[in-house]
């Protein structure tokens, strides 16, 4: 069963997290740029598209194999978000904020997968 990625909450979310952590790494120093910087963006697109490219595989089953990477990706980003926060490239409160919307996200992900029949 197909899924329209567009309609679906952890999509939106995704890609609403996608957006800020663009708009929070372009304060990271010049010489992260190819480093950690690159990483957390290449990695939140990550989520949003795996979740993209898992709603149009023809069975649930894949899906859920999508949904998997993208959590992955989540701990992934959570993990840089923590290192950039220890080296001071972001504020506590940003740290906290981007920290609580990848959990909500994590959690959301892991309840629409329990939804899923496989």
């Amino acid at each position: 069963m197909k899924h329209n990625f567009k309609h679906l909450n952890i999509w939106k979310l995704s890609i609403e997290l996608a957006d800020e952590i663009y708009v929070i790494t372009d304060s990271f120093p010049k010489n992260e740029e190819f480093g950690l910087k690159s990483q957390i963006r290449r990695c939140t697109v990550s989520v949003a598209s795996n979740i993209a490219e898992g709603s149009s595989r023809s069975s649930n089953k894949d899906f859920n194999r999508f949904l998997e990477i993208s959590l992955g990706s989540l701990y992934e980003l959570q993990t840089q978000i923590i290192i950039s926060n220890n080296r001071n490239y972001l504020e506590i409160s940003k740290t906290e904020k981007i920290e609580n919307k990848i959990t909500e996200l994590q959690r959301m992900i892991s309840g629409f997968q329990k939804n899923l029949t496989l």
